[in-house]
C-alpha cells in the first residue's frame, strides 16, 4: 500500500512538474512574442522621431531663434535677442487695440467685428509673416521691420491676401 501511495505521489508529481514546464514554456514564448512586438514598434517609432526631427528642423529653416546671423545682426546693434523677439511680437499684437480699422491689415471686418493678428512669425532680422481674423474672414501679411535710429519700431506691410470665402 505504502508503494502505491508513493507511486501515486511520484505520477501527481511528474504531471504537476509537467504541467508547470508547459505553462512557464507558453508564458515564456508569449512574452517572447511581446517583446518581439514591442521592439518592431520600438523601430517604427525612432523612424517616426527621425522623420519629425528633420520635418522640425525644416520647418524652422526660417525662423529668427535659429537664424544665426539675423542673431548677430540684433546682438552687434547692442540688442538682447531675449527681449527683444518678444517686444517686437507685442507691439504687432498691440496695434489689434487700435480704435477703428486695423493699421496695418489692409482689409475691413465683417459688420460688428475686428481685424486682428492671431499669430506672428518673425522670419529674420527683417521680416515678419502674421495670419489676421475677425472670426468669418482670414488671410496673411508679409511685414518688414525695422529699429530706427531713435529706437522706434517701425511696421511696413509688403504683400497681403484674404483667403475665399465659400
Amino acid at each position: 500500500m505504502k508503494s502505491r501511495i508513493f507511486m501515486y505521489l511520484f505520477v501527481f508529481a511528474i504531471l504537476l512538474i509537467l504541467f508547470q514546464y508547459v505553462n512557464a514554456k507558453r508564458v515564456f514564448e508569449d512574452m517572447d512574442n511581446k517583446l518581439v512586438g514591442y521592439k518592431a514598434q520600438l523601430e517604427k517609432y525612432k523612424d517616426s522621431v527621425v522623420v519629425l526631427q528633420n520635418d522640425i528642423i525644416e520647418v524652422s529653416h526660417f525662423n529668427l531663434d535659429r537664424n544665426e546671423d539675423a542673431i548677430s545682426y540684433f546682438e552687434d546693434e547692442g540688442y538682447n535677442i531675449d527681449e527683444l523677439i518678444p517686444f517686437i511680437k507685442d507691439e504687432l499684437y498691440r496695434l489689434n487695440e487700435v480704435k477703428g480699422d486695423h493699421p496695418i491689415v489692409p482689409y475691413a471686418a465683417s459688420e460688428g467685428r475686428k481685424m486682428l493678428i492671431n499669430t506672428v512669425k518673425m522670419l529674420n532680422h527683417k521680416w515678419i509673416i502674421a495670419d489676421f481674423s475677425d472670426g468669418e474672414y482670414w488671410g496673411e501679411i508679409f511685414l518688414t521691420y525695422e529699429i530706427t535710429q531713435d529706437k522706434q519700431l517701425k511696421f511696413n506691410l509688403i504683400e497681403y491676401f484674404l483667403y475665399p470665402f465659400d
